[in-house]
């Protein structure tokens, strides 16, 4: 009895033995991928624990996260023949643990130099201001581009982002002198646009004036009395055209050759000053 007893606790000890080793606990960003006799097995163990045929079954665990990789910075030259470097950062996990545990032997180290020679093409296929104003098409471009060899992996890339372009020197120094330039450009249209409406609306102040003289004697008294409160020691008026065709009708007629010579000269200087303005000087008398 004490033989048999013996016996079947050895046995039982060894069958407790077997099943502590090949109980295994999956957490929960883990999936388990079984090989029984070195070929993978279909179904994927989910988290929790999870039962291994002894000596037959082994587990590998796979990390299900989100994986965040940082892709070194790339030399390289645009479409339009400007030397950059550029750097990115991908995100992306596994969608089909047994793929990735099988198809590829590291995919970590596949993605990495997918997404090296992929950040080189698209920038020699992209043009300097697409990389500088425009990366949310290339982020895209790139994605593309990086998730269609990972997909025969089983792997899901879930973004790409591109973080910096580090320009040389010299073109730092022309993009600046170009963003002046159009800074300059955009303040002389808001100018020429600003004089264009000036000119439009003096236009039709002067159109209205003329319809109405006292409009334009009133404006010129306003002009009179703002010029005079600067206390300026000269003061320019136009002189009236009307005063000297009164002076013109006022001059006698007749006082022998000379006075007709004299009249007809005055008519005619009369006619030239009354095509165009005259001015008449005031000037303060001197103070002792």
């Amino acid at each position: 009895m004490i033989t048999i007893a013996a016996v079947a606790g050895g046995i039982a000890l060894i069958l407790a033995w077997l099943v502590g080793a090949n109980v295994r606990v999956i957490q929960q960003f883990e999936r388990g991928v079984v090989y029984r006799f070195g070929q993978v097995q279909p179904r994927v163990r989910q988290p929790g624990l999870t039962l291994l045929v002894p000596v037959a079954d082994r587990l590998q665990k796979v990390n299900v996260q989100i994986i965040t990789m940082p892709v070194p910075a790339q030399d390289g030259i645009t479409r339009d023949n400007v030397t950059v470097r550029v750097d990115a950062v991908i995100y992306f996990k596994v969608a089909d643990p047994v793929r990735a545990a099988v198809d590829v032997q590291d995919y970590m180290s596949a993605v990495g130099q997918v997404a090296q020679t992929s950040l080189r093409s698209i920038i020699g296929k992209s043009n300097l201001d697409d990389l500088l104003s425009n990366r949310e098409h290339l982020n895209e471009g790139l994605e593309l581009m990086i998730d269609s060899p990972a997909l025969g992996w089983g792997i899901h890339i879930d973004r790409v982002e591109i973080k910096d372009v580090v320009l040389p020197d010299s073109m730092k120094r022309s993009i600046a002198r170009q963003a002046e330039a159009e800074r300059e450009r955009r303040a002389r249209i808001i100018t020429a646009d600003g004089e264009l409406q000036a000119s439009q609306k003096l236009a039709l102040a002067a159109e209205v004036m003329s319809e109405q003289p006292a409009a334009l004697q009133l404006r010129l008294l306003q002009t009179v009395v703002e010029v005079a409160a600067e206390k300026n020691s000269t003061l320019v008026l136009p002189f009236p055209v009307e005063l000297l065709r009164f002076l013109e009708r006022s001059t006698p007629q007749g006082a022998g050759v000379s006075a007709e010579a004299d009249e007809e000269t005055t008519r005619a200087l009369t006619a030239k000053i009354a095509d165009g303005i005259g001015l008449l000087r005031l000037e303060e008398p001197a103070t002792g």
